[in-house]
């Protein structure tokens, strides 16, 4: 007589549910880049898609409320000189969003109140300059204000203070293009994925690599994410194009896995059990993404058991929510489905940060649901200069530009 013994987990039964035609949004012209980019990103205000446009690069901000089909007019955040690849909201501003594009340049965008207005968005409150090929990824810092990261087909990441329009650190370890980049929990450290099939540990504020490891064999963009307590977890392809993921160390998480091109979205729940990487379940759609966008835990619907919802976006112009719910009987609030989480205010200032202070974010409770905080919402803009910008004039002397501005805000 033989049984099989069902593992216990509070994750087992999740289950995805695809939002119905009202809820989604309809009408986008999505990029054709061949960029390996999710070319959506979200929050709980906004929803922002990478699209196409003539004569430069722009994405489409739709507020979450804004479901249904877009005018043939609605307006665009423009000001690339080439189509835009990646895009990444503050997670302490939720009005502010930071772009990265083939032109070589980052831009940071603050979306204004009442959003969309009749026209286009077509001035960024902060333009940095520094990439000499395109720049593919832009992450902001998790904990510290300000600090943005940007990595670029030049094989260079700059970490910028985004207050000042200064380059922090720039960082040329890589030999090949870079596939991802991923700050650990407090920020403290950064692991990359490259086209040299190499996974680096780096320090931020040093430049220095710390570790370097063996990623996956396959020729294929390979992504690596750190888990809250530092462990590593990667994907990627096996020589023969099979899908591969990978664990670095053990912990309890659940992690779900999007491909580009593919009609699924699978689901793992990560232990200090053997084999640590545990598979729940998958969603299956009929029609593969284009991109996918993915909404920070403050943004879930705690009286429905969500514990993530995703933004699915098909090549017809179609963007899907996608909710990813633990059925319970009781309506009480559920503790152990949502501890406290990131909120939107910011454990350090740059200055701090670079200067070698560490700090875990600062966590909100979701019970009753997320409220915003308090903040500033509007960028103020300070010039100031770049030392990487002082280049040698004809006459032998020094001519400074300024490439960017000053931001800041609570």
């Amino acid at each position: 007589m033989s049984f099989r013994v069902v593992r216990q987990s509070k994750f087992r039964h999740v289950y995805g549910q695809g939002g119905k035609r009202d809820d989604c949004y309809d009408g986008i012209r999505v990029t054709k880049s061949s960029w390996d980019s999710p070319f959506c990103a979200a929050n709980p205000k906004f929803l922002g898609i990478i699209t196409e446009a003539a004569g430069g690069g722009a994405f489409l901000v739709i507020p979450l409320s804004k479901t249904g089909r877009l005018e043939r007019d609605y307006p665009l955040v423009s000001g690339h000189k080439g189509p835009v690849l990646d895009i990444a909201w503050c997670p302490f501003n939720d009005d502010v969003i930071a772009s990265a594009s083939e032109d070589c340049t980052v831009k940071v965008w603050q979306i204004p109140e009442n959003w969309p207005h009749r026209s286009n968005l077509d001035e960024p409150v902060v333009s940095l300059v520094a990439h000499q090929r395109r720049v593919g990824t832009v992450v902001w810092h998790p904990t510290a204000n300000n600090i943005l990261l940007s990595a670029g087909a030049d094989h260079v990441l700059f970490i910028w203070n985004v207050g000042t329009g200064e380059v922090l650190r720039e960082i040329s370890c890589h030999t090949d293009i870079i596939f991802s980049s991923c700050w650990n929990y407090d920020g403290s450290r950064l692991v990359t994925t490259c086209k040299d099939k190499k996974i680096r540990i780096i320090d931020p504020r040093t430049g220095d690599v710390l570790q370097v490891g063996k990623g996956h064999d396959g020729a294929k963009p390979q992504k690596a994410v750190y888990l809250k307590d530092g462990h590593i977890f990667t994907t990627g392809f096996s020589r023969m194009s099979e899908r591969q993921y990978s664990l670095r160390k053990e912990r309890v998480v659940v992690v779900f896995v999007v491909h580009q091109g593919d009609c699924t979205i699978r689901y793992f729940e990560i232990t200090d059990e053997y084999p640590y990487v545990h598979f729940i379940n998958v969603y299956q759609s009929t029609d593969p993404q284009r991109g996918m966008g993915f909404m920070p835990k403050r943004g879930c619907d705690v009286n429905t058991n969500e514990i993530a919802r995703f933004f699915k976006v098909y090549t017809k112009g179609l963007c899907e929510p996608i909710s990813m719910t633990v059925p319970r009987k009781s309506e009480l609030f559920q503790e152990d489905l949502y501890p406290n989480t990131a909120g939107d205010v910011p454990a350090l200032t740059a200055e701090e940060w670079f200067e070698g202070k560490n700090a875990n974010p600062i966590l909100i409770s979701l019970k009753g649901g997320y409220t915003p905080s308090n903040q500033l919402r509007q960028l103020t803009v300070n010039k100031k200069p770049n030392i990487l910008d002082k280049m040698p004039s004809k006459t032998g002397g020094n001519a400074t530009n300024s490439v960017s501005a000053r931001s800041s805000y609570a």
